[in-house]
C-alpha cells in the first residue's frame, strides 16, 4: 500500500494549499521536521528574515536593534527575525482545538531598546498576529498565545557584548477551513513585522514553492 493512502485527503488538501502560498521575498522558508506527538499527521516549516550587508541596512527597520546584532553565518548578514509554522491534524478532531486543524506558530525578533521597554509590546504583538490574519482573510476561531520579552546579559569573557532584548511570540490558533495559504501568508507578514521590514507595495508577492512531505 502506497503510504499516501495512509494520509487523510484534508490534509493532502491542506498541504496542497501550503505550496500555493505567496510569501514575501525576504522570507527564507523552509521545511523542518514536524513535531511527532501533537497529532497524528503534522507539518512544519522554519522561517528566517535575513538582512544582507549589516548593521547599515538595519538602519531603515523599527524592529531589531542595529547594535549588537550578530551574524550566524559569521558574514555581514544580520538575522533580523526567526520563526516556526506548523500545521496539526487529527481526523478525529479535537475538543481542544475545536476542530480536526490546528495551527502553532513561533516568533522572536530582537528590538530595540526603547520598543522591548514598552509595556504595551505584548497586546502590539498580538494586534500584529490579529491584523494580518484579518488583512489576508485567514478565517479562524479559538485563538491564544503569549508574548516574552527576553534580556540578555553577558558577564566574563563576553562582558563587551552589550545588552539586548529579544521578543518571543507563540500562537495557536483553528483554521476555519482546510485552505491553509492565507494563513501561512498571514504569518509570514507579521514575522516580516517583526524583522522591522516595511509592507511590501500593493500586489507585489512571491510564490512559495517548496515540497512539502506527510507526517
Amino acid at each position: 500500500m502506497n503510504a499516501l493512502d495512509q494520509v487523510p485527503a484534508d490534509f493532502l488538501f491542506a498541504l496542497g494549499t501550503l505550496r500555493q502560498a505567496r510569501c514575501r521575498s525576504e522570507l527564507r522558508l523552509d521545511e523542518i521536521p514536524a513535531p511527532a506527538r501533537l497529532a497524528p499527521f503534522a507539518v512544519a516549516l522554519g522561517a528566517e528574515v535575513i538582512s544582507p550587508g549589516g548593521a547599515a541596512a538595519v538602519g531603515v527597520a523599527h524592529g531589531p536593534a542595529a547594535a549588537g546584532l550578530e551574524s550566524s553565518s559569521g558574514s555581514d548578514d544580520i538575522e533580523l527575525a526567526t520563526g516556526r509554522f506548523i500545521l496539526l491534524h487529527d481526523p478525529d478532531g479535537s475538543a481542544v482545538w475545536d476542530g480536526e486543524f490546528r495551527i502553532v506558530t513561533y516568533i522572536r525578533a530582537r528590538l530595540e531598546p526603547e520598543m522591548g521597554n514598552d509595556e504595551m509590546l505584548g497586546s502590539v504583538a498580538w494586534t500584529w498576529l490579529v491584523e494580518a490574519l484579518e488583512n489576508h482573510h485567514a478565517p479562524y476561531r479559538s485563538a491564544g498565545g503569549t508574548a516574552t520579552r527576553v534580556l540578555s546579559e553577558s558577564f566574563g569573557t563576553l562582558s563587551d557584548r552589550p545588552n539586548s532584548i529579544d521578543v518571543e511570540v507563540r500562537a495557536s490558533w483553528t483554521p476555519a477551513t482546510p485552505d491553509i495559504s492565507s494563513h501561512l501568508e498571514a504569518w509570514s507578514d507579521m514575522v516580516c513585522t517583526f524583522a522591522g521590514l516595511p509592507p511590501p507595495p500593493h500586489g507585489v508577492s512571491s510564490l512559495l514553492r517548496r515540497r512539502l512531505g506527510h507526517a
